[in-house]
């Protein structure tokens, strides 16, 4: 804990666990011990806008799926869909768009099967202050053998569809200007198939499973609980959208700040502001300002945000995540949980509808391009939330600039807010106790914050946390490593 110039104390929690990424929290203290302030602090140097300058378009949907292990395939199909624009396809074959729908849907049911199954079901089975040693997946598989093995078989099952259309789990290689480069064979087809059925089936329970958890810990309501703005994509009747769409905000009420906004204008709509502390930049709605305009990105925005889920047993889930709260928008931090396994549900059951589509084996999977353009702007519903992808190139078609929103900075304003309201209930004096950082990183796990997609750095992500006076000591520090 240090003294700062400010007149407050700080308190850094180093490092956040079970997260992707390395962060830091520190806590400043104003003179009667009171949070004054929460940072979560991004360390790693964000660069990758810089390392594509002066390379080819077409290798950019394959270079920036590098961000990320857990969720590649967003970013490559991000960059393809820019990349699309550039070369001038405006629509793809049917076989392709679907093709690349199924690609994002094992996509985001694996990386939601990870999170909560891997890294966010222990806080739940065992409690947010239970030992430590025994609160991981090794525990869960212990204790849970059956739900830790359906997590398990689940997250398997999103990568054998992206392995069956990309060539391989991670970092494979499938969309290509204009289109997709290989088709889904029969026998690939039959395969996913032959599993679909218990896959769905494990979808709800692990719906249930957080419904349950939710609706009978009337404690968790409050935790880390926060009246937001929304951001999300939404389909043409406001359905529930992850690959293609217009954007909708809203503000906490349910009124909407815009609504099928065309995403290749999002510079007017969105401003980015960079602050000292951080890597990070801090997103927000330009028509209502720095101060107001922060909001939230991810599964519980967008089952907020949507009219509507297409698929049948992921909508009836919804009507029940509404009805919990009177019909309003649900904004409970923990709820972040339910909403995500409530889309792990639509992802199986849209998988098994296009495995079932005569289109999704079809060889028709390239458009020749049209005029050229200078740029291109794709937007992608990833795991974690909104994606933009955003290229400009020069006449030998190499990248000149290139900006990137991923899901964790658009949530950063929102995680320092969490951070602050759990620290401000759990800080006892002024010592970091290990009651009051595992409900900091609690808070923090339930937006799934990718900090290395975030920033855009490489190696281990482990988490700090510091307290530090009014007067700039630091008081206490912790360092914890991932577990």
């Amino acid at each position: 804990m240090e003294h700062t110039a400010s007149n407050t104390r700080r308190i850094a929690i180093d490092s956040v666990s079970r997260v992707e990424g390395h962060g830091k929290i520190t806590l400043l203290l104003d003179a009667d011990n009171h949070i004054q302030e929460a940072r979560l602090h991004i360390v790693e140097f964000r660069g990758f806008e810089k390392f594509i300058q002066g390379r080819p378009y077409t290798e950019v949907p394959y270079f920036v799926q590098r961000l990320c292990g857990i969720c590649p395939v967003s970013h490559h199909l991000a960059a393809a869909k820019a990349v699309d624009q550039i070369v001038g396809v405006d629509e793809l074959t049917s076989t392709a768009t679907k093709l690349r729908r199924l690609l994002h849907f094992g996509q985001v049911l694996q990386s939601h099967a990870l999170h909560f199954f891997h890294l966010s079901s222990p806080d739940f089975l065992f409690g947010f202050g239970s030992n430590l040693l025994h609160r991981n997946i090794v525990g869960v598989l212990e204790d849970y053998p059956e739900l830790a093995l359906k997590g398990v078989k689940l997250r398997k099952y999103g990568q054998q569809v992206i392995a069956a259309i990309a060539g391989k789990r991670i970092h494979g290689t499938a969309a290509i200007p204009g289109g997709m480069n290989k088709a889904l064979g029969e026998a690939e087809r039959k395969v996913l198939l032959g599993d679909i059925a218990d896959i769905i089936a494990w979808s709800q329970d692990a719906v249930t499973l957080n419904e349950t958890i939710h609706l009978q810990h009337p404690e968790n309501h409050a935790f880390a609980t926060l009246s937001t703005n929304y951001l999300g994509m939404v389909g043409a009747q406001g359905e529930l959208e992850l690959y293609h769409g217009g954007l909708r905000a809203s503000r906490a009420d349910g009124s909407n700040v815009f609504d099928q906004f065309d995403y290749s204008g999002y510079g007017s709509a969105i401003r980015e502001e960079v602050r000292n502390w951080s890597y990070m930049k801090f997103p927000y709605l330009t028509a209502l300002g720095k101060e107001n305009g922060w909001y939230r990105v991810g599964p519980l925005a967008r089952v907020n945000l949507c009219d509507s889920i297409s698929t049948p047993l992921a909508e009836a889930a919804r009507l029940r995540f509404r009805a919990f709260a009177g019909g309003a928008y649900v904004h409970d931090t923990l709820a972040y949980h339910w909403a995500r396994m409530i889309e792990v549900l639509h992802c199986a059951e849209s998988i098994q509808q296009l495995l079932n589509d005569p289109d999704i084996t079809g060889t028709d999977l390239v458009v020749s391009g049209g005029e050229k353009h200078r740029e291109g702007i794709g937007v992608i519903e990833a795991p974690r939330g909104t994606l933009f992808h955003h290229y400009q190139v020069d006449e030998q078609g190499l990248i000149e600039k290139a900006n990137l929103i991923v899901s964790t900075t658009s949530n950063n304003q929102a995680m320092n807010e969490s951070v602050r309201s759990v620290a401000n209930r759990y800080l006892d004096g002024q010592e970091i106790t290990e009651g009051l950082l595992n409900h900091l990183e609690v808070a923090v796990r339930a937006y799934d914050p990718c900090l290395s997609c975030a920033t855009h750095a490489l190696g281990k992500m482990p988490l700090q946390v510091e307290l530090v006076s009014h007067e700039g000591a630091l008081l206490n520090r912790v360092v914890k490593n991932s577990g």
